[in-house]
């Protein structure tokens, strides 16, 4: 899409440009956080303006065709880098078990996640990051089920898999300083 805005335009794609330019703000505060309203008034004129000036000179506050794809070019380049990273889904299916004794790659994740919550958790038991369900993964699994008040069988099975992700999260995605709990383990002096 394309247009030629100029100051009194309105209209949806003013309300797009306005948009973009707003998405843009937040990876660049020296432009305006603007509210879009379909109006390009002195707001949406000074946000242009200052696009222009930093990033799409010259400065003649109009958007035509050539500044309009510059604006989609930035806002599509802010999107990518202000958007979450991936989530990633670590367990295949709620009908999956992994029981004592097993290998497998999941493992490996779980033992993972396991020895970051162990440096900052107390009750769980040193693990080794190996892909199998060793004695001290055993324990772990049990640790989570106790958690859950479900029976103590060692089997990671989906309610176990929800409860070590939302811990991991909780402690580890979305701690601000983990290793203020237990600095010692993370080297810290």
């Amino acid at each position: 899409m394309s247009c030629t805005c100029v100051p009194s335009t309105a209209g949806r794609s003013v309300f797009d440009l306005q948009t973009m330019l707003r998405t843009i703000s937040f990876r660049h505060p020296w432009l305006p956080r603007l509210i879009p309203d379909g109006v390009f008034g002195e707001r949406t004129l000074e946000a242009v303006m200052l696009f222009q000036r930093e990033l799409f000179p010259p400065v003649t506050g109009v958007v035509d065709n050539a500044v309009w794809d510059a604006i989609v070019s930035c806002y599509q380049t802010c999107c990518t880098c202000l958007a979450p990273p991936l989530p990633c889904s670590g367990y295949p299916s709620r009908d999956y078990t992994i029981s004592p004794g097993q290998s497998c790659v999941h493992l490996g994740l779980i033992q993972s996640m396991f020895l970051a919550l162990g440096c900052i958790l107390e009750g769980l038991a040193d693990t080794q990051v190996n892909g199998t369900m060793d004695e001290a993964t055993v324990q772990n699994i049990r640790w989570v089920q106790h958690l859950n008040q479900a029976e103590e069988t060692g089997i990671v099975d989906h309610l176990v898999w929800d409860t070590l992700a939302r811990l991991y999260m909780m402690f580890v995605t979305y701690a601000q300083t983990p290793s203020l709990s237990r600095p010692q383990l993370f080297g810290d002096q």
